[in-house]
C-alpha cells in the first residue's frame, strides 16, 4: 500500500483551494466591510411613486394574503399602484385577485391576463411593454414572499441617492423549521451580499423583494431574457451601468420553504450561472457598459466561486477515488474525512450548494427551464 500518490497532492491542493478561496473571502468581507457605514446619502423622508408588479401562476393559496401583505404597507396607498399578472392559471387564481380588488379600491390594482403560460421574465417583460407604469420605482416579488409593514418605505429611502439603481431585501426562510440547510444558506449568503454591497454591488439579489429605477429598466430594454431570473440579471446589468445595486440589511423578507427543494435549488443555479456567463457582454453589446473597479472585482470573484470553484471539489473527489485504486491510504482517509464532516451543518451545506452549480452547469446544456412545472 502507498502512503502518498502524485493525485492525492494534486487533490489536496484542489481541495484547499476550494475551501479555502471563499473561506478567506468570507472573513475578510466580513471584517473589512460588512460594518462600515452605507456610503450612501439616504433621506428618509423620500416618498416616490411605487409600482409593484406580482406575477402569478395557479397561486390560490398565497395571492390573497400576498395582497393583504402590500396592502398593510405603511406607504402612500396614493403614492403606490398594484400590477397582477397572470399567466393562465386555471386554480381561480384570477377570480380571487378580481375579488380582492372590488374590496380595496382604496388601491390602484390592475390585473393582466397572459393568454398562455411562458414564464415570469416574459410575464413581467409583458407589463413593462404593454402597461403604463407610474412608479418612478418598481418593485418584482414573488406571490409566497412577505414583506415587514415598512418595508417599502424602508427601501424607498434609498433610491433618494441617484447612483443607486436597484436594491433587494435580505431573506429569512419560514416553514419546514427542520430545514436547517436553507438558513445556514441565507445566513452565510446575506452576510456577503450586504458586505459586497457596501463596497459598490453584489451580482447576486433576491425576486422576494427586486426593486429597480425605472427609468434604468427601459433603458436596458426590459429584463434580459437569456437566464429565467427577473433579480440577478437586470440587477447586474444595471452595476455594469455605473449604478450600484444592493442588498439592504434592515428590510428582511420572510419566505417560505416550499416543496421540491432540490429541483427549485438546481434551477436557480442553472439561471444564475447563465447570469455570471453572459451579462457582462450583454451590456456591453447593448453599448451601456461603464467600468466600475469595484464591482469588476467583486464579480470576477462571484464568478470564480460559482462557475469554476465546484469543479475543483468534484475533481479532487475524482483523483481521491482514482487514487483509492493505487492502494493509496492517504486518499483512503482523505475521503473518509470528507464524508465524516457531512455531520457538519455548515460542511454539508456547503458541500450541497456545490452539487446544486455542477448540475446546474449540466442541466444548462439541454434546458434553461424558463417557465417550470409546480
Amino acid at each position: 500500500m502507498q502512503i502518498v500518490t502524485t493525485l492525492d497532492v494534486i487533490a489536496i491542493v484542489l481541495a484547499g483551494i476550494h475551501f479555502g478561496a471563499p473561506l478567506a473571502y468570507y472573513f475578510y468581507m466580513k471584517r473589512k466591510y460588512l460594518n462600515r457605514p452605507w456610503n450612501v446619502k439616504v433621506d428618509e423622508n423620500y416618498r416616490p411613486e411605487v409600482t409593484v408588479i406580482v406575477p402569478t401562476y395557479n397561486e390560490v393559496k398565497f395571492i390573497q394574503r400576498k395582497l393583504d401583505n402590500i396592502y398593510g404597507q405603511d406607504y402612500p396607498k396614493s403614492l403606490m399602484e398594484v400590477i397582477v399578472v397572470d399567466s393562465a392559471s386555471d386554480d381561480g387564481t384570477v377570480d380571487l385577485v378580481k375579488r380582492w380588488a372590488s374590496e380595496h379600491r382604496d388601491v390602484d390594482l390592475r390585473l393582466v391576463e397572459e393568454p398562455e403560460r411562458r414564464g415570469m421574465v416574459p410575464a413581467l417583460n409583458y407589463v413593462l411593454q404593454h402597461c403604463r407604469i407610474s412608479g418612478e420605482i418598481v418593485v418584482f416579488t414573488d406571490v409566497d414572499a412577505f414583506w415587514e409593514i415598512n418595508a417599502l418605505t424602508k427601501v424607498a429611502k434609498y433610491f433618494a441617492d441617484p447612483n443607486i439603481g436597484a436594491v433587494t431585501a435580505s431573506i429569512t426562510p419560514t416553514t419546514l423549521a427542520n430545514d436547517f440547510l436553507e438558513g445556514t444558506y441565507r445566513n452565510y449568503y446575506n452576510l456577503l451580499r450586504i458586505a459586497e454591497s457596501k463596497v459598490h454591488s453584489t451580482p447576486i439579489h433576491n425576486g422576494a423583494f427586486m426593486a429597480f429605477r425605472t427609468s434604468l429598466l427601459y433603458k436596458m430594454g426590459g429584463i434580459p431574457d437569456y437566464t429565467g431570473n427577473d433579480d440577478s440579471t437586470p440587477a447586474s446589468v444595471i452595476a455594469f451601468m455605473g449604478y450600484r445595486a444592493i442588498q439592504i440589511d434592515d428590510v428582511v423578507v420572510k419566505e417560505p420553504v416550499r416543496e421540491s427543494q432540490f429541483r427549485r435549488k438546481v434551477r436557480r443555479a442553472q439561471h444564475l450561472l447563465l447570469s455570471f456567463l453572459k451579462t457582462k457582454q450583454y451590456a456591453k453589446r447593448l453599448g451601456i457598459y461603464r467600468y466600475t473597479k469595484e464591482f469588476e472585482r467583486t464579480w470576477k470573484l462571484e464568478w470564480w466561486l460559482h462557475v469554476v470553484n465546484p469543479w475543483l471539489l468534484i475533481t479532487c473527489m475524482l483523483f481521491l477515488v482514482i487514487s483509492m485504486f493505487y492502494k493509496s491510504l492517504m486518499a483512503s482517509i482523505s475521503l473518509g474525512l470528507g464524508l465524516t464532516f457531512l455531520i457538519l451543518k455548515t460542511y454539508r451545506t456547503w458541500v450541497l450548494q456545490q452539487v446544486y452549480l455542477v448540475l446546474a452547469i449540466m442541466r444548462n446544456l439541454w434546458t434553461r427551464e424558463i417557465a417550470w412545472s409546480k
